[in-house]
């Protein structure tokens, strides 16, 4: 893989005259989406024409009507604005809507929620963020496509897939795949590329969907300063780190030899260069002047992943994912590494690799990136690691894309990302190599990759307690030459929540983390935030979104895939009923996610409200409920 500069150079005034109109009604559309999916807006005040395209809703509280030119409402209750806002006074008088500020300004007085008195003005920069460094992105990403066809041309390849299938090693492959999708976020996230305070040049070079590739320096942590958790099959920090990055052990010991210290009394500690730089030089000044922290050492280059702080060494032999803090503001929070990552990392790691071992049903269409150790700046006397969020880390194994198989490992998000060639999502290129893109095959590719998600994912939940985060980053599908999806990758098991007593009645534990103003993760008496999870990240931000590319794309009638989702999350209940808790337990499950509305995050609501509550949560319609 070559290394390649991010392009930054301004462009002529009418190419970002078109960057700025594209990335601004992105915009908007988010906006438009998530006011309603939060009835922060009431959805069902909106006034539709005949034609079910046009809508009108009234804000009653300034005596206004905004008008949508072409807005469009998908299961889920998800309104997709595909057209222009317009906003008409109390004579008629018509204004179009030009931009995101506008839009929430002039609904404002009407919204659902009292924002914080900074909360609406927080928002709109954070929006201004995310358009600047969108269309930073977009222009980048053209030169990336242009220099990707020629390549893909040059290799005779008949798409992009099987260009890097030929072309690199399949870690390399899969992660480049995995920058590739980093260009269109969160669905719901309406500040999706907000990193304020961050200048061109510097979003550019850190981030992964401009093909980046980022320096880490593996700096000392006196070991008695440290707090470890690791797999049980880790004999120690060091040693597993020896092993897994030899050179770099080498290096760094030599140098630490070479300052009068003996590697014995420390562990490597990996650290992003910016944030080495712009933050823990000034802010643990302290550490470093008392020799508990040093931060010289060798560098390694690495590529972000989608979620920018999680990292790949660029080497030939794979070797692990390493995730770090990154003190860098992004979609208004701070990207820390808290010690409940730490600590539940490895733990949660190991208990679902204990029941893999066990479960060969599942482990046939389930693999995991396992986090086999972690570190945390630990204070020997007093046990506080809150200053440790910012100097800590993970180590992810990296096995599962090591693939000798054939299989090809693409991230989710990159499915429902545009490709170089032909600007339709990466997913299409995938049903297409059957030679047969009409509504039956589509309609059966969905099948099958929703049986793949649904059943491990519905397994582990139903039978152990334990909530997968199976979202459009964390989730990886294997798909094989014809196309077809064999087999779901699952990764990031810090924040993995849990129900205790389904784990434990068969036979196995799990240490909590529990810390006072940190939220917990393993529960013991409500299901339903375990459940809620789930249902947040596999159902609304991952197959839902699947459902809706392909049926945007292939233009398919109605609630089509989604009826399938309904038989396939049928079947997997049906399934796994005779090894459930109780009756009474399948029943209410089934309940939650084939009839009732579906919880899941809000975002936007948060966002105005300055994040006083991590957990405010909204309910959407049901959309396998009304697919029956």
């Amino acid at each position: 893989m070559d290394e390649r500069t991010p392009s930054v150079t301004t462009p002529v005034e009418g190419e970002e005259l078109a960057l700025f109109n594209r990335a601004s009604r992105n915009a908007i559309n988010r906006l438009v989406r998530c006011l309603f999916a939060e009835r922060l807006l009431e959805p069902e005040a909106l006034l539709w024409a005949r034609d079910g395209r046009q809508a009108w809703f009234p804000l009653w509280a300034s005596r206004r009507v905004l008008h949508f030119t072409d807005l469009n409402l998908a299961p889920a209750g998800t309104l997709r604005n595909r057209g222009q806002i317009e906003v008409f006074d109390g004579t008629a008088r018509r204004q179009r809507i030009d931009g995101p500020a506008a839009l929430m300004r002039e609904v404002a007085p009407s919204l659902a929620i009292m924002p914080a008195p900074d909360g609406l003005e927080h928002l709109l920069r954070d929006v201004d963020d995310s358009i600047r460094n969108d269309m930073l992105a977009r222009r980048e990403r053209e030169c990336w496509s242009a220099a990707l066809r020629d390549k893909i041309a040059e290799a005779g390849a008949s798409g992009f897939l099987a260009y890097l299938q030929v072309s690199m090693r399949p870690h390399l492959a899969a992660m480049t795949l995995d920058q590739w999708g980093a260009l269109e976020g969160h669905p719901f996230y309406p500040t999706w590329k907000a990193k304020p305070g961050l200048p061109p040049q510097e979003v550019a070079a850190l981030s992964p969907e401009f093909g980046a590739r980022v320096r880490l320096r593996i700096a000392a942590l006196r070991s008695d300063w440290a707090y470890v958790e690791k797999m049980p099959h880790v004999p120690s920090y060091s040693h597993w780190f020896a092993e897994n990055f030899p050179d770099l052990w080498s290096d760094w010991a030599e140098r630490l030899k070479a300052r009068g210290r003996s590697p014995e009394g420390w562990l490597p500690l990996p650290v992003h260069a910016w944030h080495l730089e712009n933050f823990v030089r000034r802010e643990f000044a302290a550490e470093i002047a008392a020799g508990i922290f040093d931060p010289d050492g060798p560098e390694i280059v690495t590529l972000p992943s989608m979620s920018f702080r999680t990292m790949l060494p660029e080497t030939e032999a794979p070797r692990p994912f390493i995730k770090l803090p990154v003190a860098i503001w992004m979609t208004s929070e701070q990207r820390t590494l808290q010690a409940k990552s730490i600590h539940m990392g490895p733990r949660l790691s190991t208990l679902i690799s204990d029941i893999l071992s066990k479960e060969d049903d599942i482990g046939s269409g389930l693999e995991i990136f396992t986090e086999e150790v972690g570190a945390i700046l630990h204070h020997p006397e007093t046990g506080d690691e809150h200053p440790g969020r910012f100097l800590s880390v993970v180590y992810r194994h990296t096995d599962a894309l090591a693939r000798e198989d054939g299989l090809l490992p693409v991230t989710v998000a990159a499915l429902l990302t545009a490709g170089p060639l032909d600007g339709r999502p990466l997913v299409c290129e995938l049903i297409a190599r059957n030679g047969d893109e009409s509504e039956a095959a589509v309609a059966a590719f969905f099948r099958a990759y929703a049986q793949i998600v649904v059943r491990p994912v519905m397994a582990m939940y139903l039978l152990y307690g334990i909530a997968f985060e199976a979202h459009q980053q964390n989730s990886t599908i294997l798909f094989d030459d014809r196309g077809l999806p064999r087999k779901l990758l699952i990764r990031d098991f810090g924040d993995g929540r849990s129900f205790a007593p389904l784990f434990k009645e068969r036979g196995y534990e799990l240490k909590p983390f529990s810390r006072k103003g940190i939220l917990p993760t393993t529960f013991d008496d409500d299901i339903s935030l375990v459940r809620s999870f789930v249902i947040d990240a596999c159902y609304v931000c991952h197959l839902h979104e699947v459902a809706l590319c392909l049926t945007e794309e292939y233009t398919l009638a109605g609630d089509t895939l989604w009826g399938i989702l309904r038989e396939e999350t049928e079947a997997a209940f049906e399934a796994l009923r005779p090894r459930m808790l109780s009756d009474a337990f399948w029943t209410e499950e089934r309940e939650a996610f084939l009839e009732r509305p579906w919880p899941t995050r809000s975002v936007l609501t948060m966002h105005l409200e300055r994040y006083r509550d991590y957990r405010v949560e909204h309910h959407l319609p049901n959309p396998l409920a009304s697919a029956q």
